[in-house]
């Protein structure tokens, strides 16, 4: 029998030859060859024309050509023979059209010549003609055809032809605009403009203006007149005339063109201008402001007033404008129109309907120098003595009992006579006036002061009033007072105390604490302060004031530093009934619980990697209870399974829970399970240690049996040499071979077999195997 020790696993293989059969694939690739083909072109000759002098055109256009000036054309004429020819003379069957080439004119065998024909008309008219040229050519005489048009020269014209402004008066302005107009058929250009005269300003015109024939523009021309008295002037604008004509396009391209005359005329337009000027007319008044002085309510005063031309021209005055409570105008009918030194009176009137002062205006607007005149007005306006008071009520809110408060007042005369006040009654519990010596008489205008005291003497709402007797219009003057009577402020807390029960050193406890003013009046909570050890206040921002009803909460915190018995007071101070409110507190302080851990320590052993062994484990309270928020690993091939955080162990008792080691590789692993408490002892850690190991199996083969009656073999393993041993295959191996997953790291093996037949009879034991196990 033979074993195999090694943790691998023997793989007899074969060798397979595999034959790879490479296809060459051979294309054939004809290469075809292209032709162009080219087609030659045939040129006929013609035949030699049987004359031998031609020309490029048989006609000439010279277009539009301005009257007085002229336009060049160019007539070629070549000779196709082959001998030399002459042109000998030319006719022209209108005297606007001639040839300005000298003749004769002879042109070689294959040559070409130039002729200069000239059209100079005489009119604005259309002309048309021919040219004979003639010739010792064998085709003889030629005729051309000519045309042209004779246009006019252009010309610059205005509409009007001058400019009168009339009289304008002094500091003003008239404008009046004037259309300039091509009236003739060629361009006009207007280059320069020039204005003459005291006062005269063109404008609207950028220059030079170009004006196509009948083509327009506009221009402005103003007078503002510098001097009394008539102005003369004009305007004088420069212009240059365009003489040249539109050229004709022939369609021949062989035709070429002579020079086209051209030329310009200078030429100036003068509008003659005319205005006069005239001082403004300008307007004033007498006198310069109106007052009217103790004009009682209900009646009227008036006072006289002029206005007065004092310009040097008539003016018109459109408007008067009254403003001011009680003015108004009356003796003037607008539109009025004054000439120069021309007056018209007028009166103002001042109608209060209110006492007091009043201040106006009547603006007189006119076409004058000064467009708007303004006449000052001022009233007094009296009324009849009136005696007022203020505040016309007075409301004294709340006023605690056995307290007292006071208001100010004043009497006025507020009309235009004295007043008398003889006697003032006051009615109504509680209250009282003072300051006020009477009688006491009041000049339009003048006050008294005095004060009203309200001093609650019991709870609850007071009307009354003070009645002032004087000898006004008004004869009894009511001011009208109320006030309400009311109890002191007074703090109460809810509850009158407040037990913590027992609180853990380290922890705290809140309980919440209400106060109200029962009271009438409003309270304010001006400081707080808390005794005793581990107690403090949150919530309570002082000074804090309460109304009546009203509560306030906050929060009172024990939060013990040692245990025991604890005790303290928070006290409010406030102005209320009850200026100092103790609430007192108490608590116990108990000392916090321990946490132990069982075992305080766990060793896995070996595992091997990629399996996991448990281990059972528990917390424990004692002294207290112990509440546990969290719990941490230090290495992440131990967990923890079994407990649900937060967990409360109650003190006594413990909680049991599993740690599980899982290897990820060989070799030591050391960790630590951290539990996060309120123990005393928190954290509380537990040591961890476990050792992955590495799997090894042992493979086992024998020698057949020669027996034809074995069916298989059993494998057996013991612990020593000699047995006793244990079947380890589950049933009966037909074959010679076995591999034992199942050792330890570090252990010694010893295996045998034994063959069984048919009948299920086994043979003796074969010889042992011994197989030694690694550490790792």
């Amino acid at each position: 029998m033979r074993t195999n020790q090694s943790s691998g696993m023997r793989k007899k293989l074969k060798n397979r030859h595999f034959w790879n059969f490479a296809f060459i694939l051979l294309f054939s690739i004809a290469m075809i060859g292209c032709q162009g083909l080219s087609a030659g072109s045939q040129h006929s000759t013609s035949s030699q024309p049987s004359e031998n002098l031609g020309f490029n055109t048989s006609s000439l256009s010279f277009g539009n050509v301005v009257v007085g000036s002229s336009n060049n054309l160019t007539l070629t004429g070549t000779n196709s023979g082959t001998s030399a020819l002459t042109i000998t003379s030319t006719a022209s069957s209108a005297k606007e059209f001639a040839i300005s080439t000298a003749l004769p004119l002879t042109i070689a065998a294959g040559q070409s010549a130039s002729l200069s024909i000239v059209f100079t008309p005489d009119s604005a008219s259309t002309f048309s003609g021919s040219l004979s040229i003639a010739s010792n050519a064998s085709n003889g005489t030629e005729t051309i055809s000519l045309t042209g048009a004779g246009i006019a020269a252009g010309v610059l014209t205005s509409n009007p032809t001058s400019l009168g402004f009339g009289t304008v008066v002094l500091g003003n302005t008239q404008t009046k605009s004037v259309t300039l107009t091509n009236s003739g058929d060629s361009g006009v250009t207007i280059s320069q403009a020039s204005v003459s005269g005291s006062g005269f300003q063109i404008s609207g015109l950028n220059l030079p203006v170009s004006l196509d024939p009948g083509q327009s523009t506009n221009m402005n021309v103003s007078f503002k007149p510098q001097n009394s008295g008539s102005s003369s002037g004009s305007v004088v604008l420069s212009t240059l005339i365009s003489m040249s004509a539109k050229r004709a396009h022939l369609l021949r391209a062989s035709l070429q063109y002579g020079s086209q005359e051209s030329g310009s005329e200078d030429g100036t337009l003068t509008i003659n201008l005319a205005g006069s000027g005239q001082g403004q007319g300008t307007l004033s008044v007498s006198p310069t402001s109106l007052s009217f002085s103790n004009v009682e309510v209900g009646k009227n005063q008036s006072q006289p007033a002029t206005l007065t031309n004092t310009g040097s021209s008539t003016l018109t005055v459109s408007q008067a404008t009254v403003t001011g409570a009680g003015f108004s105008v009356s003796g003037l009918v607008l539109p009025l129109s004054l000439d120069a030194g021309q007056s018209a009176n007028f009166s103002v009137i001042f109608a209060p309907q209110s006492a007091g002062n009043v201040s106006g205006n009547v603006a007189f607007s006119s076409d004058a120098s000064d467009p708007v005149l303004n006449l000052p007005l001022s009233g007094q306006a009296l009324a009849p003595g009136s005696l007022t008071v203020s505040p016309t009520s007075l409301a004294f809110g709340n006023v605690e009992v056995t307290t007292q408060q006071s208001q100010p007042a004043t009497l006025t005369n507020t009309g235009g006579s004295s007043v008398t006040i003889s006697q003032a009654t006051v009615a109504g519990a509680g209250f009282s006036i003072s300051g006020l010596i009477l009688p006491v008489t009041l000049n339009p205008g003048q006050n008294a002061g005095f004060t009203v005291t309200f001093a609650p003497q019991s709870p609850g709402l007071v009307n009354g009033s003070v009645t002032f007797t004087s000898n006004a219009p008004n004869p009894n003057l009511v001011l009208p007072v109320s006030g309400t009577g009311v109890a002191q402020g007074t703090l109460s807390p809810n509850p009158a105390s407040l037990n913590f029960g027992s609180v853990q050193v380290g922890n705290n406890k809140q309980l919440p604490e209400i106060v109200k003013n029962t009271g009438g009046s409003n309270l304010t909570i001006t400081q707080d302060t808390v005794t005793g050890a581990g107690f403090s206040v949150t919530g309570l921002t002082v000074p804090l004031t309460l109304t009546p009803g009203q509560s306030y909460t906050f929060t009172v915190v024990f939060a013990p530093q040692s245990a025991g018995n604890a005790s303290g007071n928070v006290t409010l101070t406030s102005d209320a009934s009850n200026p100092t409110l103790v609430i007192p507190l108490s608590g116990t302080a108990t000392a916090p619980g321990q946490l132990t851990i069982n075992p305080a320590s766990l060793n896995f052993g070996n595992v091997v990697v990629g399996n996991n062994t448990n281990l059972p484990a528990s917390l424990n309270a004692s002294g207290a209870s112990v509440t546990i928020t969290s719990v941490t690993s230090s290495n992440g091939a131990f967990t923890i399974t079994g407990l649900t955080l937060p967990l409360t162990i109650q003190a006594g008792k413990n909680a049991p829970f599993t740690v599980t080691f899982t290897p990820q590789a060989t070799g030591v692993a050391n960790g630590t399970l951290t539990f996060f408490s309120n123990a005393s002892n928190s954290p509380t850690v537990q040591n961890l240690t476990g050792t992955g190991t590495a799997q090894h199996t042992v493979a086992l083969s024998w020698t057949a049996s020669t027996s034809p009656d074995v069916v298989g073999y059993n494998v057996y393993r013991g612990a020593q040499s000699g047995g006793p041993y244990s079947q380890i295959n589950g049933s009966v191996d037909p074959n010679t071979n076995y591999t034992d997953n199942t050792v330890s790291n570090g252990n010694t093996y010893y295996y045998v077999t034994k063959a069984v037949d048919s009948n299920n009879q086994l043979s003796v034991y074969s010889n042992e195997a011994t197989a030694v196990i690694p550490q790792q």
